[in-house]
């Protein structure tokens, strides 16, 4: 019964990604730990409970629920609806201080981007140990005496991810289609909706074959479908769909120019609403509508002092060592999706974002300021110094 409640859980709320899935927050329970159990923590979004919970199966843990409003961590982190008044809450009020003899809450990596290790440690006496990014990587984490190898630590995007955000973005879009048409055109339903599955599929399984496009040097600045100026991808692709569509026509009896002209004008809007934001469906690419894409990171070396809180945290594996000088170096900053996290957990200040006009953007406008939905920081803008 678990197992089936598992996949329905990741069937509903994969399918409405897009929404917010609050579950109950507070202490969770796993096997039977004892005083010296580790401690973790996550937000309360309903599959991300439900994936780590799956993950910790065969485990003696203590799981600690904060409030992230029903969003994913990451996305939560970024946009101020994690915090550390969530972690510091669940924390003092989840009775976790008298079950265990330590004072080590582990919080997924993907969360630093919104909470000051610094800040939890002052104001609660727990010190935090940033986990892996994938729930599945928890065991052999702990295991490792939680310590991260190189993979846990970077965001990845493999076909089963791709599969999801395709039916993340094709079931809301051919929902709304299928209203759309129900007045006017029943019958077009099915094949309206088949279409926009049948995009959303090709578009997220095909990433790996148009990904050398989406990067140019010095910037991660994104990029969309239909930006048809681009090396003609989205020309190609939109070329693609339509002699599919008339080869359909064509079999099945019921080809005509202004049949064919429907449907090519229908494939577009799909394809148009499908790429709105293709890079920020991934974890890898900053979103195209944000601004923050165009940010770079520059580190100060002499504020660096070597405590490498930046090799901790980065997704994208910005950093390496300097052993000769004992400090980080930025060595891909080709790859940095601008989350942030390093500005953040930096003691130093070493760290700063600037902008391609030389405007430098400071670590404390990056812990104040949190991105909505836009890419807009609330209270200020990218270009603040």
């Amino acid at each position: 019964m678990n197992r089936v409640w598992y996949l329905l859980v990741t069937v509903v709320e994969t399918l409405l990604r897009v929404m917010p899935f609050p579950t109950r927050t507070g202490l969770v329970k796993i096997g039977r730990p004892n005083r010296n159990a580790p401690v973790l923590l996550t937000g309360n979004f309903g599959l991300t409970v439900q994936r780590v919970k799956r993950a910790l199966g065969g485990q003696d843990a203590y799981l600690l629920v904060a409030n992230s409003h029903g969003i994913n961590v990451w996305c939560a982190a970024a946009g101020g609806h994690l915090t550390d008044h969530s972690v510091i809450s669940v924390l003092k009020t989840s009775g976790i201080d008298e079950l265990v003899d330590h004072r080590h809450v582990i919080l997924p990596q993907l969360a630093a981007t919104g909470i000051e290790s610094r800040v939890i440690e002052a104001k609660t006496g727990w010190s935090v140990i940033w986990g892996p990014v994938r729930a599945q990587d928890i065991p052999p984490f702990l295991e490792n005496g939680c310590r991260k190898t190189e993979p846990m630590r970077v965001v990845d995007f493999p076909w089963t991810r791709r599969l999801e955000m395709a039916a993340a973005w094709a079931f809301p879009i051919s929902l709304v289609a299928a209203l759309i048409l129900l007045p006017w055109w029943k019958a077009g339903i099915l094949p309206v909706v088949s279409l926009v599955w049948a995009l959303a599929l090709l578009m997220f399984s095909a990433f790996p074959l148009y990904r050398p496009l989406l990067r140019t040097t010095g910037h991660n600045v994104g990029f969309v479908f239909f930006d048809f100026g681009r090396r003609g991808l989205p020309l190609l692709l939109l070329a693609l769909v339509v002699a599919c569509v008339a080869a359909a026509l064509l079999i099945t009896g019921s080809f005509s120019w202004p049949v064919l002209l429907r449907w090519t004008v229908i494939s577009l809007v799909v394809m148009l609403v499908l790429s709105l934001d293709l890079t920020g469906s991934t974890p890898i690419y900053k979103s195209g509508l944000h601004k923050d894409r165009l940010l770079q990171i520059i580190l100060d070396t002499q504020r660096c002092t070597g405590v490498a809180a930046c090799l901790d945290v980065c997704p994208t594996n910005v950093f390496d060592w300097d052993s000769q000088r004992r400090m980080a170096s930025v060595v891909r900053g080709e790859a940095c999706v601008q989350c942030g996290a390093c500005l953040v957990q930096c003691p130093r200040d070493a760290l700063t974002f600037q902008s391609p006009s030389g405007q430098v953007i400071a670590p404390a406008t990056i812990r104040r300021f949190k991105l909505n939905m836009l890419g807009k920081r609330r209270g200020t803008s990218v270009s603040e110094t």
